[in-house]
């Protein structure tokens, strides 16, 4: 599946940083992950971690599928709001949801210093109302947050304009935020992970899956044969092949980053992440090297052929969208992409057990969280592949 085009910032920025060899030998491990991007990554690293014996394969490069197109914004916000989630899932397991994905943060902080990981740093986050219609839907939304004990904040229109330099009606002002580079992030998960046993291929193509009571058999297109007691299918959008009901609606988003700014120079408060509540929302973010992202301008997907063609015109409007935020800040676009990502019913990821397919695990981060997602996902699947109850694996499940 063609998952990005353009020029993805991360990709260009830091290039192949490592090399993985193909796999050339029959193998035999207690568990395989399919796919080499954050999900993956963060999976091994929980397993190698636990003492188990793991490999990941990919038939791409590593992390050359939706990995590296991320804008690794790390919000604990998912793409259903809290007092509309509720209404799907149930009040418990909302707050529950958006509970994991605030720790998520904290806890990639924590793994990413001890990987030796620095691209990481915390951020506040700003949702902001995009039309005044939008105010009676953003309050009740800051109240269902404040009454369950997240750090959030409500400004009016005249303290976003003195703090933050912009116009809107109102916004939700959250503590807990973050942001980083999922492409270099998952590099450094495999390469620490490597050092305690893990290994990984790339370039390596799985051709025949079959799923039996006492594990699973892989086949390459290289001929060569893996056996194994789970698999870990962690390889995003392309995993719904195997899954034979509607999961997911699959759409293409569009992002673009700026020319390096003059270090002197101020871009906006705090480099705050900011976000709003069109639909799709318009989403910004700034880099380590004085740059600014931003994203957003989502349509269906149709083809990658449609995708592509499209790219120009979404970036051009783009920048327009940020110079009506920030008439007094100049964005040259440097680089342009656009990515697949997809969306669910609840917009919860799906992890864990497909009963169809025996001894399988899905990892499937959908949505505007996939990484914090991904850190879910990893920490749930570990429990059950050491047999270990996880009181959270039902909110995420397939039979939800």
């Amino acid at each position: 599946m063609d998952l990005h085009t353009g020029l993805p910032f991360w990709l260009i920025k830091d290039g192949l940083l490592f090399n993985y060899p193909k796999l050339s030998t029959d193998q035999n491990p207690d568990v395989v992950i399919m796919g080499g991007g954050i999900s993956g990554a963060l999976a091994a690293y929980h397993l190698t971690e636990a003492g188990i014996k793991s490999i990941i394969v990919d038939k791409r490069h590593i992390g050359l599928g939706s990995t590296c197109a991320s804008t690794s914004l790390l919000q604990y916000e998912i793409d259903t709001p809290l007092c509309q989630l509720q209404h799907k899932v149930g009040l418990q397991n909302a707050v529950r949801s958006y509970r994991l994905c605030e720790r998520s943060i904290k806890k990639i902080g924590q793994i990413s210093q001890k990987v030796g990981f620095d691209d990481f740093q915390y951020r506040n986050s700003l949702y902001y109302a995009a039309f005044k219609k939008d105010i009676t839907f953003l309050k009740k939304e800051f109240d269902i947050r404040k009454k369950h004990g997240f750090d959030v904040a409500y400004l009016e229109e005249n303290s976003i304009k003195k703090k933050f330099g912009f116009s809107s009606p109102g916004a939700i002002l959250s503590a807990a935020g973050a942001q980083t580079n999922a492409y270099q992030f998952a590099r450094h998960l495999l390469q620490y992970s490597m050092k305690k046993g893990l290994k990984v291929y790339d370039r390596t193509a799985i051709n025949k899956i079959a799923h039996h009571r006492n594990g699973v058999s892989l086949a390459t297109d290289d001929g060569y044969q893996i056996k194994t007691k789970k698999l870990i299918y962690a390889n995003g959008y392309e995993a719904v092949q195997y899954i034979d009901k509607k999961i997911v609606d699959l759409q293409s988003t569009f992002a673009c980053v700026s020319e390096q700014a003059d270090r002197k120079t101020s871009l906006w408060k705090e480099d705050v992440l900011i976000w709003n509540t069109a639909d799709p929302y318009l989403y910004m973010r700034t880099t380590d090297d004085k740059r600014m992202l931003i994203g957003g301008r989502d349509e269906k997907y149709y083809s990658p052929s449609k995708r592509d063609e499209q790219l120009s015109k979404k970036i051009k409007q783009l920048v327009k969208d940020f110079n009506k935020v920030f008439p007094g800040i100049s964005f040259k676009p440097e680089f342009s992409w656009a990515g697949t990502f997809g969306a669910t019913k609840d917009g919860l990821p799906y992890i864990g057990n497909y009963k169809k397919l025996p001894n399988s695990l899905f990892a499937l981060g959908f949505g505007g969280n996939g990484i914090t997602f991904s850190l879910i996902a990893a920490e749930i699947l570990r429990d059950m592949i050491l047999g270990k109850q996880n009181k959270d694996a039902d909110i995420f499940s397939f039979e939800r």
